[in-house]
């Protein structure tokens, strides 16, 4: 028998979500970061952390086009007030896009809230404007046509992204890619080898009552299908594994490195591959890691003690400075380059709206400069890994031809050997993000002569 509805509870996780998203659209915060905040702070149930995380996630994901929505029925929404902005996004968001939510109790609330924070005044335009979107909801249609705008305005996407992947992908790529955004990402677990086997892990999991399975993809990878929060798992908390996504676990195995190898990580934060490139070493050797922030370092040599990986050591650098600071030293060398991460919108909501078109157009100079100083460490006959997560052109395959064209003691490898269940001809692997797979992602491997 279905819980009662508790008006009062519901009501404090829409004032919630309303106070989350003045953070995110008037403070700047990060959407991950500042509902990460709400929820460490309040006391709720399971239940009520999803629906707070819906509410917040899903109104920032569909930016643009509730604007567009509310625009049908407030002549100029730029001057209500932010907090009176935010209700009317969540209300037209729990409307239109959103089940099984009466909509006596998305009015109520939303004038009720917006009595609180704006006055009687602010209440009266609140109710006006939802209590007509319920009656005539037409006027909220989106437009139909094929073109750049119509489709993502539907699609919930920046115009200028859109317009990208129409001409690099044609209208049917270009939906799917949307509509994958659009979608919660999988969870996957890489099995920390030095402690326990993934079928180990998969017990330890299942015991814990999440529903856990191997994946195909990677020998390392555990999917979870059903999942309390993260940090009450004890197989996390034991340093059992470690949370990266299929993607970016095939990077180690490109890499190859070995047992008693010298590796660089050149860009190494948030450290998922640098740990797990020392799993695939057996914790032997050395790894030296660099990244511009000292605060990610000191996570990254927090998250290796977690794990009982002893071999890693990091240093404050620039990765354009790499070069200059080592001589030839390293056996493998990864440039896990900072990227538009077009590849991983779905992870984080609000990175669709904080792109721009000239991020795409100011990185690649910054990839290859970072990837010819990395490229100067490399042992005769070591490897160099380059990778992003993203699916641009400009930021993969362009770089790595215009780093080889300057480098002509570097020559390409296949690298479809070293991806398990992995299938593909190119020399290059470039992986679109697909519904409940891996996210987008390019990796080149390189040897020097």
């Amino acid at each position: 028998m279905p819980k009662p509805y508790d008006a009062n509870k519901i009501d404090r996780i829409r004032e919630q979500a309303m106070q989350v998203l003045l953070r995110i659209h008037s403070e700047g915060a990060y959407a991950n970061v500042a509902l990460a905040e709400e929820l460490r702070i309040a006391q709720m149930t399971e239940r009520d952390r999803r629906f707070l995380t819906e509410l917040v996630y899903g109104t920032v994901k569909a930016g643009e086009t509730l604007d567009y929505m509310i625009r049908r029925y407030v002549a100029d929404l730029k001057k209500a007030q932010p907090p009176i902005r935010e209700l009317l996004r969540l209300g037209f968001y729990q409307i239109f896009f959103m089940d099984k939510i009466p909509s006596s109790a998305v009015c109520h609330t939303a004038v009720e809230l917006a009595k609180k924070h704006g006055g009687k005044g602010a209440a009266s335009f609140v109710n006006g404007v939802l209590r007509t979107a319920l009656r005539e909801p037409k006027r909220a249609a989106l437009p139909q046509g094929h073109d750049a705008r119509s489709l993502a305005l539907r699609m919930q996407h920046p115009v200028w992204m859109v317009e990208r992947w129409l001409r690099d992908y044609g209208s049917e790529r270009t939906e799917t890619l949307c509509r994958c955004d659009n979608e919660s990402a999988p969870l996957t677990l890489r099995t920390n080898t030095l402690r326990t086997s993934r079928t180990a892990l998969i017990e330890r999991l299942t015991a814990a009552g999440v529903r856990a399975e191997a994946s195909l993809r990677v020998p390392e990878s555990v999917l979870l299908h059903a999942h309390g929060a993260l940090d009450a798992l004890a197989p996390l908390r034991e340093g059992l594994a470690q949370v990266q996504d299929e993607s970016s676990m095939l990077v180690a195995h490109v890499l190859g490195a070995e047992p008693g190898m010298t590796v660089i990580d050149a860009c190494a934060a948030p450290g998922g591959k640098t740990t797990h490139i020392a799993q695939r070493m057996e914790n032997r050797g050395r790894i030296w890691a660099f990244d511009i922030h000292e605060e990610k370092l000191r996570r990254i040599m927090r998250n290796a003690e977690r794990l009982g990986i002893s071999i890693i050591e990091t240093q404050l650098l620039d990765a354009r400075e790499v070069g200059a600071h080592y001589g030839v030293c390293a056996d493998r060398v990864l440039v896990d380059a900072p990227c538009s991460g077009l590849g991983v919108l779905r992870r984080k909501p609000d990175a669709r709206w904080r792109k721009t078109p000239s991020d795409v157009k100011t990185l690649p100079p910054l990839q290859l400069a970072i990837l010819a100083s990395a490229a100067r460490t490399v042992k005769q006959g070591g490897v160099l890994v380059y990778s992003t997560c993203t699916m641009e052109r400009s930021e993969n395959t362009a770089v790595v031809e215009a780093f080889l064209r300057g480098h002509e003691d570097f020559v390409l490898e296949e690298t479809g050997a070293f991806l398990p269940e992995q299938k593909t001809a190119e020399r290059m692997v470039q992986i679109m993000p697909e519904t409940g797979g891996p996210d987008g992602f390019f990796i080149a491997r390189m040897r020097r002569r």
